[in-house]
Order: C-alpha cells, then structure tokens, then sequence
C-alpha cells in the first residue's frame, strides 16, 4: 500500500514533465531512495543530498548559522532554508526538504518531542507544501512514516495546485 503512493506521484511527475530533487536529514536518503525504485525514476529524478550534520546545512546548502542557532537543525525555518539551498546545487522543478528527530540526543523539547518531523517543498520559489508532524515509533519507524508522508504531500500539492497546468510542461 505505501508503495503506491510513491507511484502515484511518479505517475504524475512523469505525465506533466516534472523533475524532482530531495534534501534529507533525519530521514538520511530514504526518501530519494525510496523515489529512486520506482519506475521510470530516471525520467523525474535529479538526485538528492544527505544534510545530517549542521555543518553541510551550513557550509554546502548556505543555512546561516545564527538561523540554526535560534530555530535549530531541526525546525520549519531550517527545512525550508535547505529546501532552497538544494535549488541553488541541483536544478529541478520540484526540490523538498526532511529534517526531524528520529531519535534521542538532538534538539528535542516537551513542545518538540522526539519523533516531530519537518517538511517543505518548493517549487521554483513557491512553497507548494510545509507540515510539522510527531510520528511515534522506532527511529526506522519514524523514517518510513516520514518519508511516506512526504509523498502524501507532493501528490496532494501535484493535485491541488496549478503546478499540472504549468506552462513549462509540455505534455499537457
């Protein structure tokens, strides 16, 4: 059953044309690998990027430290400034971002338990998608729940928004 949410959104990126590239922290390359078994990925999929350590989020995807620092590696500030910064380094219609917290150790706080997972996706400059939801669960559980509902985002977004009649897809 979760599979075919991810082959429902590979049937749509690939019916209108559209590329998309990912950028994970918590969920470490489960969401691109997942997309990458689909079939027909290598007509959608541009590639992905692992951020788990603050430094790449700075370094590589240009997240200013002082955004860190007050929001932390994981939060909605954060997801969305690493979403961007994977536009800047792989071009692609669609890019979205995963941080979260799979497991003790990291920012964790009574309002930001464990299990609390970000997500945004952007399109070009539009955020199309940006959610916050607890998962409970095995750090393993917590990834899967994550990056199955990250694909419920985009296939509610490809649906919802004006992105299918886009002018710069030509299969319409």
């Amino acid at each position: 059953m979760e599979q075919n949410i991810f082959e429902e959104c590979r049937e749509l990126l690939v019916q209108y044309n559209l590329t998309m590239a990912c950028v994970e922290s918590a969920t470490a390359g489960e969401l691109t690998a997942t997309f990458s078994l689909t079939q027909q990925s290598g007509d959608f999929l541009k590639g992905g990027l692992i951020c788990y350590d603050a430094c790449i989020k700075e370094d590589l995807l240009k997240v200013d430290p002082a955004l860190l620092k007050e929001f932390t590696p994981e939060s909605t500030e954060v997801t969305y400034e690493i979403t961007k910064g994977l536009s800047h380094l792989i071009e692609a219609d669609i890019h979205i971002g995963i941080t979260g917290l799979t497991r003790p150790g990291g920012s964790e706080t009574i309002e930001k338990p464990v299990g609390t997972m970000f997500f945004c996706g952007l399109f070009g400059e539009n955020k199309i998608f940006e959610d916050r939801k607890v998962f409970e669960g095995s750090q393993e559980e917590i990834v899967r729940q994550a990056t199955v509902h990250t694909a419920y985002l985009l296939k509610k977004s490809l649906i919802k928004s004006n992105l299918l009649n886009n002018e710069r897809n030509t299969k319409i």
